[in-house]
């Protein structure tokens, strides 16, 4: 689409669905001082799947203003407004918006450098700072829905005074919103809080906000992906290592990480030294490296941790299992020679790919390089940078660069997976570090008898257990397949004529190791049947007169509705059983 820059020109836009959801959020703020005059304006950005705008406004926001809001942005819609761009300079500016009030945008103005050209944008009586681009009139938002309401602090910071978020979203046309729409109403049947809590599989509790309580179904599903992990790395010859969940300052000093990412550690005193709750397992994975003396026979040498790490989020940031402050992380390092670089590489591009085609996930990668904040050469970062890219590019596969984002100590492969209703999350990960081995004077004994240093590979798959069990719960919609569901086949006796054998049946089941649950009730088969259904068990087996004379049968019903019929018991439980064994 065409789009309106902040020089004034008029040019063809690649991204025009975030230039449509931009100029949504100038609408949106525009109807907002409309109604609610006085109402200051801090940031409106255009986001994945619509935009938002954070507003200072006596009292807040209810969700009844939903509904009047989106009834004056149609009318400024209507109105056809021609969106116009100026410039000023930095001190005129701060001059405007102090006429206006516009308190948060000066302090935005106030960042900026001395002679910067400041860019604003008008439609009408509403004026905005901003950098644009904008769609050219109004009518350009064709189709929009404000979602949510939320309190951010501004500029994220916690010091600060709480505002009001109004969420919505954009789509170029009625079709593709009504799609989105439907997409978010299943993602809230799905949510996995409320799955997690209907379920029985986790809790958040007052006592611990940002510190998950796992129940014992959870743990099932929980230890389901560890043993699978296990049984992975093990086969690819990783040794599995386990390292101390507090270590002393001066590691993080050496590491980096104090100056890096101090504020989201906890410490504590021991003996009076400054001891931190550790953040990440690499550098304890380093010293475990480190303990001993290593040759290039030895290399690549690869080390997986399931480690529990702990990190400071803001109480506003926290959500679910998605955004914690304890998390188990399934760790890996690989420590290599430069010429290991692209094997080792693929074989984790390969697990990767074989563990998110077990699970139905489809995912796209993305490359992230060098960010502001770093550490290490600019040779060490264009060595790392293109053993990542000659890695990709030998394997064929097909990546986006992802400017800035990579670790302080090295660029990284990220894979960000799709879900069963098309979301995205960035899971897995690969980085390559030049930086660590430097810091900590890690070697090995070369052929040549001298000393030379290793290459590190930092890499996840599941990324955080716990995040992809919520990722999970919400993908499967809580119908994990068999070898996941904590409890995969309920036994329902239809009268106390079936009892027996109905108790008979769950500790077949039991002794041939499936993961059952009894329900010898005196409550009528049909509403058995529900609550199975609604616990989402895989298969329910209805114990019956019939079945209990024959002593060798039992009748299997699926948790979608489905009659499977009458069938062998032995035969039934091979079945669970070779499920359960190929993962499906």
């Amino acid at each position: 689409m065409k789009a309106l820059y902040s020089d004034g020109s008029v040019q063809e836009c690649e991204d025009g669905l975030k230039v449509l959801r931009h100029t949504a959020s100038h609408v949106m703020a525009q109807a907002v001082q409309r109604l609610y005059p006085g109402t200051k304006l801090a940031i409106g950005p255009a986001i994945d799947d619509g935009f938002y705008y954070d507003f200072d406004k006596e009292g807040g926001f209810v969700p009844e203003d939903l509904e009047k809001i989106e009834a004056e942005m149609k009318k400024i819609i209507k109105e056809n407004l021609k969106l116009e761009t100026y410039t000023l300079s930095r001190q005129e500016a701060i001059d405007y918006l102090k006429s206006r009030g516009e308190i948060y945008k000066v302090q935005l103005v106030v960042d900026l450098p001395q002679d910067a050209r400041i860019s604003f944008y008008k439609q009408g009586e509403f004026v905005d700072l901003c950098a644009g681009p904008h769609a050219l009139y109004t009518k350009a938002v064709k189709a929009f829905k404000l979602t949510t309401i939320a309190g951010a602090y501004w500029r994220g910071d916690e010091k600060n005074k709480m505002l009001s978020r109004i969420y919505g979203t954009a789509w170029e046309s009625k079709e593709d919103l009504e799609k989105y729409l439907n997409m978010l109403e299943e993602a809230k049947k799905r949510d996995h809080r409320k799955l997690g809590k209907e379920l029985g599989l986790f809790a958040i509790m007052e006592e611990g906000q940002g510190f998950p309580f796992y129940l014992p179904k959870g743990m099932i599903l929980r230890n389901n992906l560890i043993e699978y992990w296990r049984e992975l790395h093990t086969r690819e010859n990783y040794h599995e290592i386990s390292t101390p969940m507090i270590l002393d300052q001066k590691l993080w000093l050496r590491s980096g990480h104090w100056d890096h990412y101090k504020e989201n550690m906890y410490t504590t005193v021991i003996d009076d030294e400054l001891y931190c709750i550790k953040p990440m397992n690499c550098p304890g994975c380093i010293l475990v490296y480190r303990n001993e003396n290593h040759s290039y026979k030895e290399l690549p040498l690869r080390m997986g941790e399931l480690g529990t790490v702990h990190r400071h989020e803001r109480s506003g940031t926290l959500h679910g299992l998605f955004r914690v402050r304890c998390f188990t992380q399934d760790d890996a390092h690989i420590f290599m020679t430069p010429e290991q670089i692209p094997q080792e590489i693929a074989g984790v591009v390969r697990l990767v790919d074989e563990v998110y085609s077990k699970f139905g996930f489809k995912y796209h990668i993305e490359l992230s390089t060098r960010p502001e904040n770093s550490m290490g050469s600019d040779e060490d970062w264009e060595m790392a940078t293109n053993g990542l890219k000659n890695a990709l590019d030998s394997l064929g596969r097909e990546y986006a660069i992802n400017e800035g984002d990579g670790a302080f100590y090295g660029p990284k492969i990220d894979f960000h997976l799709e879900d069963s209703l098309g979301r995205t999350w960035q899971c897995g990960t690969i980085q390559l570090d030049f930086q660590l081995p430097q810091r900590f004077d890690l070697n090995y004994i070369g052929a040549d008898g001298e000393k030379h240093r290793p290459i590190m590979i930092h890499r996840v798959i599941y990324g955080s257990i716990d995040r992809f069990m919520g990722i999970l719960i919400e993908h499967y919609g809580g119908k994990f397949p068999t070898w996941l569901a904590p409890v995969q086949v309920r036994v329902l006796s239809v009268s106390e004529k079936s009892f027996d054998y109905a108790e008979q049946v769950a500790n077949k089941l039991k002794a041939a190791g499936i993961r059952e649950k009894l329900d010898n009730r005196g409550e009528k088969i049909g509403y058995k049947i529900r609550e199975a259904q609604l616990q989402k068990v895989p298969y329910m087996l209805v114990i019956g007169e019939n079945e209990a004379q024959d002593g060798t049968i039992v009748t299997v019903r699926s948790r979608d509705g489905k009659d499977i019929g009458t069938v062998k018991l032995d035969d039934f439980i091979a079945m669970v059983q070779k499920e359960t064994a190929d993962r499906i």
